[in-house]
């Protein structure tokens, strides 16, 4: 099951979030040959949505979701839903994170 979080992204500009992977006891999580993807929309149902940018650092097991201001800046302000996943190099996909994600409207233009 994905663990959950709140994201909050600002319109315009630069967005970005580390997750550090641990399991239950605390311990750092191998990512070493993984990839990852990230895709928010404004359902689940919703056949139009952005892509987060990722890095994986498999010395930390920190994957980053990444926008730069200029796409942020074409997202509508509003609440909308998203997810992580990653995907083993023996291609098995996992979802590691879901949950909201508010972008907040930029008042500098």
């Amino acid at each position: 099951m994905a663990s959950k979080a709140y994201l909050v992204m600002d319109q315009g500009a630069d967005f970005s979030a580390t997750i550090t992977l641990t399991d239950d006891a605390g311990n750092l999580i191998n990512i070493k040959d993984f990839t990852g993807r990230s895709q928010f929309r404004k359902s689940y149902t919703s056949s139009n949505y952005k892509e987060f940018g990722i890095s994986l650092d498999s010395n930390t097991s920190t994957i980053t979701l990444t926008m730069n201001s200029a796409n942020t800046a074409n997202v509508v302000a509003g609440r909308y839903v998203y997810d992580l996943e990653v995907i083993s190099s023996a291609n098995v996909v996992s979802r590691l994170l879901e949950g909201i994600l508010t972008v907040t409207p930029q008042v500098t233009k």
